[in-house]
């Protein structure tokens, strides 16, 4: 890592600890500065402004997010695994302390302000990637999906309806068993209303 991206992180790190203490308004760049212990010009040197160091860390959420979903879609798996390894790409972040602590704070400031709400929107496409999958596992007749992205929301809403939005608020992170439960009993209640009656022909559902 090069000198520059060094203190990049470390302004990025400090960032993350400033808005997590004082939020978004209260926070200061001399402050962050301090934090990162580099001066306030190489600060602005990274970011031009508070909101664009905030941004940055918006970025780092939502990439943390899009490179958990890379999940190869496998039409030859059965579907309930497939289901599962799917929920687990969402998972692998509910009981990340790092990643928990990061979107709690994150949270708090887009709950404040809603342009800040919709650029975090704009960075993500976890729901893109779920609802590709539902549409794929309905044209191969794995799956009963009338509106795929309707069943990607009912998806995730049943994973982060228990792992994500009762943690948040209460600060705390789901330990792996407690996930592995959630996942599976979610992935349950999705197929017995979108799942197909497996037959015995091959790895195809009737």
């Amino acid at each position: 890592m090069s000198v520059s991206d060094q203190k990049k992180k470390q302004i990025v790190e400090a960032a993350i600890a400033e808005f997590q203490e004082k939020g978004f308004a209260g926070a200061s760049m001399d402050r962050i500065s301090e934090r990162a212990q580099v001066s306030k010009r190489t600060v602005y040197n990274h970011f031009e402004s508070k909101e664009t160091l905030f941004k940055a860390i918006n970025q780092c959420l939502a990439d943390q997010i899009n490179s958990a979903l890379e999940v190869p879609y496998d039409p030859d798996k059965p579907i309930r695994d497939a289901l599962i390894e799917l929920g687990w790409a969402e998972g692998e972040l509910m009981v990340n302390p790092c990643f928990m602590s990061l979107a709690r704070m994150i949270m708090s400031e887009t709950i404040r302000d809603p342009e800040l709400a919709a650029d975090m929107n704009a960075r993500m496409t976890k729901l893109t990637v779920f609802a590709e999958f539902m549409e794929r596992a309905t044209s191969e007749g794995r799956l009963a999906v009338n509106d795929p992205n309707v069943a990607a929301e009912q998806f995730l809403g049943l994973i982060k309806s228990r792992s994500f939005f009762p943690n948040i608020y209460a600060n705390r992170v789901a330990e792996r068993d407690e996930m592995d439960k959630i996942i599976n009993e979610s992935v349950d209640l999705f197929l017995a209303q979108y799942g197909k009656t497996e037959q015995a022909t091959g790895n195809k559902v009737a």
